[in-house]
């Protein structure tokens, strides 16, 4: 009779906490899911480690690919704003190959918007002037989500096999791990929400959310990267939500017949760049919607004003580079504050990477680690995977 304790002892399946179900999160948890997948093909289906992914998440949707629509009461249609990350580009071969199958489905699509640079109306009245500045096209393709920008976030959540997405739920800091680390139970992480109840015991703990909210999770923690978290600076952004009627005049700007554009980036202004989303592709049934974003500097420098004054400051700034009157005024105006929204590293330092701690699992990661984009999103996640798997 053989020996039992020869037998091999069974492979428990790895529990993973990711916090955060922005794009790095949810890119984590798709790409822990493939390894993991793949593995246990070279195994015969050993079933035994296929991950248990819990993704904790403190508001009520996924992240970063924000969408916010009014419906019109009159004709049933709506105005709809991509009001955070407006596309996406593709620059290296294997997030190219990640994104094809929504590529093929449509989902995903290029956007070869026209773009103009715009100089808003001088203080003596001079009309905008907009002169043509590019057009994107294929051979660097910007990407958005259709139909809203938060369809590719929401199918990514959908299409997770092993992964449960918990909304409403905000993980409290990891401090008491400094003094209690040689009691953990098996090598796990016990997490906490903020009113002390038990999110359960985990092998890995994965943070995705932006540094600023890295620092307050992991201070005091013994993290043992934590000095680095603190390296790269984020700045806030306003965004300004515009619309109008339909048949309703247009502001000069955009009627304008001599110079037909999509996107503007904006000179001398405390906006940056303005963007039509009726215009882009498969927005057609869209009332005339705009969003603006105003410059990152600017809004981080007015973080913590009233948001009622600085949707007036760039309402200002908009009729300037837009040029209406009472009649193409919009009927619709909405303002959105993004505390962190652009990466402001040095120029001379290396990206970061993701942040390791071996000894209690614990993995700090997020677009912030890389240049910033939804692209650094995937690389980061990437990087996390080749870390646990």
């Amino acid at each position: 009779m053989p020996n039992s304790s020869l037998q091999p002892t069974p492979i428990s399946a790895p529990k993973i906490a990711i916090i955060g179900a922005g794009l790095t999160g949810l890119f984590t948890a798709t790409l822990l899911e493939r390894a993991f997948s793949q593995m246990n093909e070279q195994k015969i289906n050993d079933k035994s480690s296929i991950p248990e992914i819990t993704i904790f998440e403190k508001s009520r949707s996924v992240g970063r690919l924000a969408t916010r629509y009014r419906s019109d009461s009159l004709t049933d249609k709506n105005w709809q704003w991509a009001f955070g990350a407006q596309f996406f580009t593709a620059k290296s071969a294997s997030f190219q190959q990640f994104i094809e199958p929504w590529l093929q489905t449509g989902l995903l699509q290029p956007w070869c918007a026209q773009v103009v640079s715009l100089t808003p109306m001088s203080a003596n009245n001079q009309k905008p002037d907009i002169h043509l500045k590019e057009q994107w096209g294929s051979t660097q393709a910007r990407y958005i989500s259709t139909p809203k920008m938060t369809s590719w976030g929401r199918a990514l959540a959908d299409e997770l096999q092993h992964s449960t997405i918990k909304f409403n739920t905000r993980v409290a800091p990891l401090a008491g791990y400094k003094q209690t680390l040689a009691n953990k139970i098996s090598n796990k992480t016990e997490l906490f929400d903020e009113n002390g109840n038990s999110l359960g015991h985990f092998d890995w703990v994965i943070c995705t959310v932006p540094n600023g909210q890295a620092v307050e999770l992991m201070a005091d923690s013994g993290f043992s990267e934590y000095v680095k978290i603190t390296e790269p600076t984020m700045q806030a952004c306003y965004s300004l939500m515009l619309g109008w009627n339909e048949n309703q005049p247009l502001p000069e700007a955009l009627s304008r017949l001599d110079t037909a554009w999509d996107v503007a980036y904006v000179q001398d202004s405390i906006i940056d760049r303005i963007f039509i989303e009726h215009y882009k592709p498969e927005h057609h049934a869209l009332l005339p919607s705009m969003t603006i974003h105003a410059r990152n500097d600017w809004s981080e420098q007015h973080v913590d004003d009233d948001i009622d004054t600085i949707k007036a400051q760039l309402l200002a700034a908009a009729k300037r580079a837009l040029n209406w009157n009472t009649e193409s005024a919009p009927s619709q105006v909405d303002c959105h504050r993004w505390r962190y929204a652009a990466t402001v590293t040095a120029s001379h330092k290396e990206q970061l990477g993701v942040l390791v701690d071996d000894e209690r699992q614990w993995i700090v990661s997020g677009d912030w680690c890389g240049q910033g984009n939804i692209e650094s999103c995937y690389q980061i996640a990437a990087q996390t995977v080749a870390v646990i798997v």
